[in-house]
């Protein structure tokens, strides 16, 4: 994996800036598009019309757990509810729910160049294939990003997690033209291994959305992360039988992860001191999603899980106990149904 500094840029002094296209304004897409706008690239926002209208009465502000905090004024956004927003587009960064893969994929297909190199900045391990097989014969990327990003609403976007971004590699190292300050990018030749090291943290999305407590808080209680291990066990037993090695999307090895995540709690909280930051405003998307009454990516994420396992003859009771209380969630339509860690086991084994 090599790492691209912020400094660095693919194009040279005084040549016309790459067009980068943010294909879905939400959190992610806002958060990550409003860094490259803050870091002087040209960027072109596609976004629904409430959030465009948040933005055009807000400006975009971004901030994070690190204490930054910085704003761009409404009049200096390059702001689109059409996808013809895609025209110039030298990079497409696809930022959009799983769920909405295809329909964006359509859009590019109609509207950009096919020349523009297209990159899926979303979670689980399928959208970059849902795009290479509507966009044939287009360079179609890869892509994660390990942190979460919270819509905090007027207009702000929240990063509440430490983490990095990685970019398949590739032809015109697109990750030395997307990098800016405050935005470093990684590139690796792996990005099976990446994903699927990134989904194993995600796993962690639905139980905070079933707790409805902050990231921070449920990440400290032994009980959820018990259950976030035995989830974490269940996918790296199919991994193995896949012949996958996931590669970690924190400074921990990923072997170590269930155990880590069993460990006392005054043992935990050393050991993640050190390693990543969370602030007290961090939410997954998953509880995002459940409060505004949206479709989950839980079947990109825990459904994955799920059919790897079934795949090779293995069962995944955590995972599916989970996603089936996402699920009733989803049909509920009532938010986070703050469950304890107890109600989630239900009749699972509670010393996995």
């Amino acid at each position: 994996m090599v790492r691209v500094s912020a400094t660095s840029n693919s194009v040279s002094e005084g040549s016309k800036k790459p067009v980068i296209a943010i294909a879905g304004a939400g959190a992610i897409g806002c958060f990550v598009g409003g860094m490259m706008a803050l870091g002087q690239k040209d960027v072109r926002f596609l976004a629904r019309p409430r959030i465009a209208t948040m933005l055009l009465k807000h400006g975009l502000r971004i901030t994070d757990f690190s204490g930054f905090d910085n704003r761009i004024a409404p009049a200096a956004l390059k702001l689109s509810t059409d996808p013809s927003v895609f025209a110039e587009a030298d990079i497409i960064l696809v930022t959009v729910k799983s769920g909405a893969t295809q329909q964006i994929a359509e859009s590019i297909a109609e509207h950009a160049p096919n020349t523009a190199v297209v990159v899926s900045l979303q979670n689980g391990v399928s959208n970059a294939d849902t795009l290479r097989a509507a966009l044939p014969g287009r360079d179609v990327r890869a892509g994660m990003v390990a942190y979460n990003v919270i819509n905090a609403g007027d207009g702000r976007f929240h990063r509440g997690v430490s983490g990095k971004i990685v970019v398949e590699a590739g032809e015109g190292e697109i990750g030395k033209t997307i990098a800016a300050p405050h935005l470093d990018v990684f590139e690796s030749s792996d990005m099976r291994a990446v994903q699927w090291g990134k989904l194993l943290i995600n796993l962690n999305n639905a139980l905070n959305a079933l707790s409805g407590r902050p990231l921070r808080d449920q990440v400290l209680d032994r009980d959820w992360r018990r259950i976030f291990a035995a989830q974490i066990s269940e996918a790296m037993a199919a991994l193995s039988a896949e012949g996958i090695e996931p590669r970690s999307a924190t400074p921990l090895p990923t072997k170590w992860l269930p155990a880590i995540m069993r460990l006392p709690t005054p043992l935990y909280k050393i050991i993640a001191a050190r390693n990543l930051k969370i602030d007290p405003e961090a939410r997954s998307s998953m509880w995002e999603d459940l409060q505004a009454g949206r479709k989950t990516e839980i079947d990109e994420l825990q459904g994955a899980v799920i059919k790897l396992c079934e795949k090779h003859g293995l069962t995944a009771p955590t995972c599916s106990r989970v996603m089936a209380l996402i699920k009733e969630c989803e049909t509920r339509a009532g938010g986070s149904p703050k469950l304890s860690p107890a109600e989630v086991r239900g009749g699972l084994d509670s010393t996995r």
